[in-house]
């Protein structure tokens, strides 16, 4: 009856996205290369941490630089620009502080967002 549709869906059928996160269908694209339209892509897990450690922090008067320690406001010019957090308890002087990350993607279904029965 829909001849495109079919062609798109060889099933006939429309998948059930029911609990499914839709990712749109890459399509050649290059974001999600070799992914199959209606394709099921399981759940990830990314975790981390940033010690902000670039090399650069050689300069600074202490050797060696652990969560909550405290650089005095001669030292800050050294790494500016860094991920040092700002601890107004010190009266101006920065923390050295560093955070863990996790990044998830859900279970997905690759889905071309354009269905038109044409």
């Amino acid at each position: 009856m829909y001849p495109k549709l079919a062609k798109a869906y060889p099933t006939n059928k429309l998948p059930d996205l029911r609990g499914e996160f839709i990712r749109g269908w890459d399509d050649g694209r290059g974001i999600d290369a070799g992914r199959e339209i209606l394709s099921f892509q399981e759940g990830t897990i990314v975790s981390g941490f940033d010690d902000n450690d670039t090399g650069d922090i050689s300069s600074l008067s202490s050797t060696q630089y652990g969560f909550g320690d405290t650089l005095s406001s001669n030292q800050w010019g050294a790494i500016n620009g860094k991920k040092w957090i700002f601890d107004a308890s010190s009266k101006g002087a920065q923390k050295y502080d560093w955070w863990a990350y996790v990044s998830a993607r859900p279970r997905n279904i690759a889905f071309n967002y354009i269905v038109r029965a044409a």
